[in-house]
Formats: structure tokens, sequence, C-alpha cells
């Protein structure tokens, strides 16, 4: 039910953000529109320059000039569609609570993804090698290390610290599949992003002394 009902929720989310783009983008006219578009290529430039400067292997500098780009569009659309049907104080305030938001999930996740990495060098419980660690975490638990170490592993530029988070990633997916292989697959088809929670989908807790079904 929890995905279905994630889905449903995204659903609005997608048709409510289409509709104030629509409304942004007619209120804005041609001359507007041309700006918009001038500042997607501003966007999407410097975007492109910033990965092609960061020389991470898994960022392309087109695919982030793209992704810039298509963002600026939406955000300055909604701005625009937000405006016009609740009015200049109600958008700004909704805008500052949004980005005040961001910084502190930024904030949480840069120091989960510290904590990690110094978990990682220093050889710690949370950085052990033999999976036996995963064994007592429940479902949740075992969950929560995929996405937090997904925000650690996004962050470490160590070489060996991504090696041993990498390990205890691919270990806290191991213990996952043996509680429940069926969920675990579910969890494969629906996407199996790096910020998707497995635990949606995989049940079985040893602590309970059973096996998933």
């Amino acid at each position: 039910m929890r995905p279905l009902l994630a889905r449903c929720g995204l659903a609005l989310l997608v048709l409510l953000g289409a509709v104030l783009a629509a409304v942004g983008g007619v209120s804005l006219g041609g001359a507007g529109l041309i700006g918009v578009a001038l500042a997607a290529v501003v966007a999407g430039c410097v975007g492109a320059g910033i990965a092609r400067e960061d020389g991470d292997p898994h960022r392309s500098p087109l695919d982030t000039a793209w992704r810039c780009a298509v963002w600026t569009v939406g955000a300055l659309l909604l701005l625009s569609g937000g405006v016009v049907l609740a009015g200049a104080a109600v958008t700004g305030l909704l805008v500052v609570s949004a980005l005040g938001l961001l910084l502190t999930r930024w904030a949480w996740r840069a120091a989960r993804a510290e904590a990690w990495a110094a978990a990682a060098v220093t050889g710690t419980p949370a950085a052990a090698g033999d999976g036996r660690w995963a064994h007592g975490l429940s479902v949740q638990e075992l969950g929560r290390e995929w996405v937090h170490s997904s925000a650690a592993l996004a962050g470490a530029r160590d070489l060996l610290t991504r090696q041993a988070l990498v390990r205890r990633r691919q270990e806290a997916l191991d213990e996952l599949e043996r509680r429940d292989p069926a969920g675990f697959a579910r969890w494969l088809e629906s996407g199996a992003t790096v910020d998707s929670d497995p635990a949606e989908y995989v049940s079985g807790d040893p602590a309970a002394g059973s096996e998933a079904a």
C-alpha cells in the first residue's frame, strides 16, 4: 500500500505542477518564454561546466546540461503560475519554505555522509566487510543502510572509502535478498534507484526468528 500511495501522491503533484506550468507559460507570453529559454541555456552551460570540472566519470556534462535546463524551465514556469494563481507573497513564502527544507535535508545528508566515510576509513563495525553485521538488523534498518550509504557514496572521493561503502551496500542487499527473494525481486522490478528504500518491498526479520514469506 505504501508504494501505491506514494505513486498516487506523486501523480497528483505532477498533475498540479503541470497545471501551474501551463498557467505560467500562458501568462508569460512570447517574450517571457524566450527569456525562460535563454535562462535554460545559461543554466545548462553552467551545469555542463561544473560537471566537466568535477571530473566524475558517472556524471556526463551533456546529461547534467539538459537536466539543469529542464529544471530551470520547470522552476520558472511554476513560479510564474504560482504568482498568477496565489499571488507573489504566497509564492515567495512557499519558495523560501521549500529552499529551507532542501538546505536542511542537504545538511543532514552531508553529516550522514561524513559519518559513514569516517566509519569506512577507521574500520569501525559500520564498515565491517564480512557481512555478519547485517544478520542482526531488521529489514527497516537494512533499508536505511542502503538509502543513507547512497549519500555517503556520492560524497566520498577516497578510493578505499568508496570500496568499503560499496562492499557494505552489497552486503546489505545480499541480506535483504536472503530474507525475501520475491520482495527483493519486486524492488528491482520497480526501478531500484539509489534513493528508493528496498524495505518497502522486503519482509522478514531474523530477530523474530522467521524467514520472509
